[in-house]
């Protein structure tokens, strides 16, 4: 069986300011890279928030940030990943995708499947197509970005391939029981890791609680920020598949979909 030790970073964000944003993350990834995690995750749209003005936010498929996860991966070993908006490199919209790098040089990308219609991210990204699951140290990770939480029907679909499902976001503290609620029954339902990651503070208007979470197969809450301080902090929490194999024997439920 394996093992991963991941460390979600939530963080707050200046908004529209990727210089400074990428400045004041990197001691917390060394921080979380310090304290021996070997996947750190970011927020959704962590140079930036989550901003429609992509004009002045989107970035080429390899622009600074992308660079800035590379650079940390390798200076530290470790995997990294954030969601960032990501231009095309001719025509189309923006995609807001999670980048994640790896130790070895490796980028893997998904570009988030359902934008936020409410908030009028389709009006200015497209959607993606596909969804992406990476083995780190033999955890099978697949990862979301934000809205995509509240479709369930892509977590169910690659739930077999699945050990840990990652969630990153700016999910707005007016609704934070959604949120809470939506990632303990994708990991319920899915028999899986569930790890949440979402900002704290304010920008375009909106205030985040953060209610960063990791979640066990059963829906138990294994590590999670606080939920009064709602602050910057580091959530770590080890991961294994031992776990999943172990819930999905003993309860089944996934062979009767």
């Amino acid at each position: 069986m394996s093992a991963l030790r991941v460390a979600a970073v939530q963080h707050d964000i200046l908004w529209e300011d990727g210089p400074a944003n990428l400045a004041r993350l990197q001691p917390m990834v060394a921080k979380a890279a310090g304290d021996g995690a070997r996947l750190v995750l970011l927020s959704e749209m962590f140079p930036t928030g989550f901003s429609m003005a992509t004009e002045r936010v989107a970035e080429p498929p390899d622009g600074p940030s992308v660079e800035f996860l590379r650079q940390q991966a390798g200076d530290f070993d470790i995997w990294v990943g954030g969601s960032i908006s990501v231009a095309p490199d001719s025509g189309g919209k923006p995609v807001n995708q999670f980048v994640l790098a790896g130790p070895g040089g490796e980028v893997h990308r998904y570009a988030k499947i359902h934008p936020f219609s409410y908030g009028g991210e389709t009006d200015f990204y497209d959607a993606g197509r596909e969804t992406l699951t990476v083995d780190m140290d033999g955890v099978r990770t697949t990862p979301f970005v934000c809205y995509d939480l509240r479709f369930a029907d892509l977590f169910w679909d690659a739930a077999a391939a699945t050990d840990l499902y990652v969630v990153v976001a700016n999910w707005p503290a007016s609704r934070r029981h959604h949120w809470r609620t939506l990632l303990m029954a994708r990991a319920i339902e899915n028999q899986a890791w569930v790890v949440g990651v979402n900002r704290v503070g304010n920008g375009g208007g909106l205030g985040y609680a953060g209610d960063t979470q990791v979640i066990d197969p059963m829906g138990t809450i294994a590590a999670e920020a606080d939920r009064e301080a709602q602050g910057e902090e580091i959530v770590v929490a080890d991961i294994d598949t031992e776990t999943v194999v172990r819930t999905r024997t003993r309860f089944p439920f996934l062979e009767d979909r």
